[in-house]
C-alpha cells in the first residue's frame, strides 16, 4: 500500500472508533463528559466528519434535556453553559433564563461563580451566541469577559493563561473552524483525559486537509505568475495567498475544493478591481471600465486603456470558468447571479470614485447604500453558493438577491471594522471619505464616539446573524453557514487592524499554522 493509503485506511479505523463512542451516547443518560465529547470533536475540526451523528446526539438532548425551551439537565455553570452553546449552535432557540439559577438575590451574577474557571470560559463562549433582547447574555458577557481579563494579570499556570487569552481575543463564534482546530489540538492533548484515538485522528485529519489545501494553492499559485499582475499593474496589491485564506475561512471541508479554487480567483481579481478604482484610475477612464463590466463582453476590452485590458481580460477568463464548471453540474444559469452582483459591485466602485473626484462627503445614509455593495460581501456569497453544488437551488439564488438579514449583518460587519482600521491608510493614499468621516461630519462627534457607535452597529449585526441561525430558517443551514464564516474572517482580519492589506504578523503566522506546518505523528 502506498503512504496516503496506509494513512487513509487509519483515518477510517478511528473514525469508526470516535463514531461508536458517540453512538453510545444516546443509549444512556447525558453526562459532562459527553457534552464535553461533542464539544471537543467539533473543536478540533473534525465535526464535519460525523455531522450525523452528532445530530443524532443533540436531537436527543434537546428531546430528553430541554422543557419549553429551558435546560433541565441538572449540572454546574461548564456543564449548562456548554450544553447551552451547544444547542444554539445546532439551531435550537434554548431559553438564556437556565442562567438565572446562577444569580444572587440582588440580581447579579453570583461571584462565587469567578473561582470556577472552566465554568467563567463556557459562560463567556457561550453569551457570543446571545440575540437581541437577552439582557441576561450580555451581562454574562460583561462579567465573564472583566474578570478573565483580570485573572491576566494574575498568576496562573501558562496553559491556563494561554486558553483564557486566546479565549478573550478570539472567541469560537468569531473565530475560523481551521484555526480553532489548530489551536485546539495542542490544547487538547495537554489536557491529562484525551481520548488517544480522537487526537490521533484530529492529527492526521488535520493533515490530510493541509497536504490537499497546500496542493490548491499551489495550483492557484501558478495561474496567478501566469496573469503577471505584479508586472502589468505594480500599483495593485498582490494577495493571493490571503485571498485563498479568506476563502479557507469560508470553506474547509474537502469536497468544496472546487469553491475554494474559484473563489479565490474571483476574490483576487476583485482586489485588483478595487484597486484600479480607488488608486490608479482616472474618472473618464473608470467610467468606461464600468460599462464594460455592464456589458460584459470581450470585445470592450479592446476600448479600454492598455493596464485594464489585462484584470478585465482575466475577469472574463474566471467567469467563463466558473461557466463551465457549473455547466458539469447542470447549474450554469445560476452564474448569472454572480455576474449581476459583479455589476452592481463596479457601479458602487464608480459612485465612490465619483464623489472621491468631487471631494463630496455623504451623508451617512447615502454612504452606506453604496458602502455595502462595495464591502463585495454580496458578490463573494452569491459566488461562494455557486461553489457549494446541489443544495444551492433557484430559491436559495432568490433569497440572497433580497438582501436578508443575515446578509446585509454580515456586509455591515465587513464595512464597519474594514472602515474602523483603515481609515488612516485609505485617506493617506486617496479613497472616498469613509464611515468615520461621514458619521463624525453629520453627527458633529469625535472619531472614538463614531468608532464606539460603529462597534455598537457590529455586535448588534452579530445578534442578527445568530437570530437568523434559529430554526427554523428559510434556507438550508450549510448556505448559512458561509455567509457566518465571512463574517468570521472579518473579525479575525480586521479586529485589530487591516491584516488582508498588511498581512505580516498575525496573519502571516495563520496562513503558516494552516497551510505549512503539519502536526508531528
Amino acid at each position: 500500500m502506498e503512504v496516503d493509503e496506509i494513512k487513509e485506511e487509519h483515518i477510517r479505523i478511528l473514525k469508526e472508533k470516535v463514531r461508536k463512542m458517540l453512538v453510545l451516547v444516546n443509549d444512556r443518560a447525558l453526562t459532562p463528559k459527553d457534552a464535553n465529547l461533542i464539544d471537543s470533536i467539533q473543536r478540533l475540526g473534525l465535526y464535519y466528519q460525523f455531522e450525523h451523528e452528532i445530530d443524532d446526539v443533540l436531537q436527543h438532548i434537546h428531546r430528553n434535556y430541554v422543557e419549553n425551551g429551558i435546560i433541565t439537565f441538572n449540572g454546574d455553570l461548564h456543564s449548562i453553559a456548554l450544553v447551552f452553546r451547544l444547542l444554539r449552535q445546532q439551531g435550537y432557540n434554548i431559553s438564556s433564563d437556565v442562567y438565572k439559577k446562577f444569580k444572587n438575590e440582588q440580581g447579579k451574577f453570583n461571584d462565587r461563580l469567578v473561582a470556577d474557571v472552566e465554568g467563567m470560559l463556557s459562560l463567556y463562549e457561550a453569551a457570543h451566541l446571545r440575540i437581541h433582547g437577552e439582557d441576561i447574555l450580555e451581562e454574562a458577557l460583561a462579567f465573564t469577559s472583566s474578570h478573565l481579563e483580570l485573572m491576566m494579570t494574575t498568576q496562573l499556570c501558562p496553559s491556563l493563561a494561554t486558553r483564557i487569552n486566546h479565549s478573550l481575543k478570539r472567541p469560537l463564534r468569531k473565530n475560523l473552524p481551521r484555526l480553532v482546530a489548530r489551536h485546539y489540538i495542542s490544547t487538547y492533548e495537554n489536557d491529562p483525559s484525551h481520548d488517544k484515538n480522537l487526537l490521533l485522528l484530529a492529527k492526521l485529519d488535520f493533515n490530510m486537509l493541509q497536504r490537499q489545501h497546500h496542493k490548491e494553492i499551489s495550483d492557484i499559485t501558478k495561474w496567478w505568475k501566469d496573469l503577471d499582475f505584479a508586472t502589468k499593474l505594480p500599483f495593485a496589491r498582490d494577495r493571493m495567498v490571503e485571498a485563498y485564506f479568506w476563502i479557507l475561512g469560508v470553506y474547509f471541508e474537502p469536497q468544496y475544493s472546487l469553491g475554494r479554487r474559484l473563489m479565490t480567483k474571483v476574490i483576487s481579481v476583485t482586489s485588483i478591481i478595487d484597486d484600479i478604482y480607488d488608486v490608479y484610475g482616472t474618472l473618464e477612464e473608470l467610467q468606461l471600465f464600468t460599462e464594460a463590466i455592464k456589458r460584459w463582453d470581450i470585445s470592450c476590452m479592446d476600448f479600454l486603456p492598455e493596464y485594464m485590458k489585462s484584470c478585465y481580460e482575466a475577469l472574463m477568463d474566471v467567469y467563463k470558468e466558473i461557466e463551465q464548471e457549473m455547466s458539469k453540474e447542470g447549474r450554469a444559469s445560476f452564474v448569472t447571479y454572480a455576474k449581476n452582483e459583479m455589476k452592481r459591485l463596479v457601479e458602487a466602485y464608480l459612485a465612490e470614485a465619483i464623489w472621491f473626484n468631487s471631494n463630496y462627503i455623504p451623508t451617512m445614509e447615502e454612504y452606506m447604500d453604496v458602502a455595502l455593495v462595495t464591502s463585495a460581501y454580496r458578490m463573494l456569497i452569491a459566488t461562494t453558493f455557486l461553489g457549494m453544488g446541489s443544495i444551492a437551488t433557484e430559491k436559495a439564488f432568490q433569497w440572497l438577491i433580497n438582501y436578508p438579514k443575515i446578509v446585509k449583518a454580515s456586509t455591515i460587519i465587513c464595512r464597519l471594522m474594514d472602515d474602523i482600521v483603515s481609515n488612516e491608510f485609505e485617506q493617506k493614499r486617496g479613497h472616498v471619505a469613509s464611515a468615520l468621516e461621514c458619521y463624525m461630519k453629520q453627527h458633529s462627534v469625535t472619531k472614538q464616539e463614531a468608532n464606539d457607535e460603529f462597534n455598537r452597529q457590529v455586535t448588534s449585526a452579530w445578534k442578527d446573524i445568530n437570530e437568523e441561525c434559529l430554526d427554523p430558517t428559510e434556507v438550508p443551514k450549510p448556505l448559512l453557514m458561509r455567509v457566518l464564516n465571512l463574517s468570521r474572517v472579518i473579525d479575525v482580519l480586521y479586529k485589530d487592524g487591516d491584516c488582508y492589506t498588511n498581512s505580516k504578523g498575525s496573519t502571516k503566522d495563520d496562513v503558516e499554522a494552516l497551510l505549512l506546518n503539519p502536526w508531528p505523528v
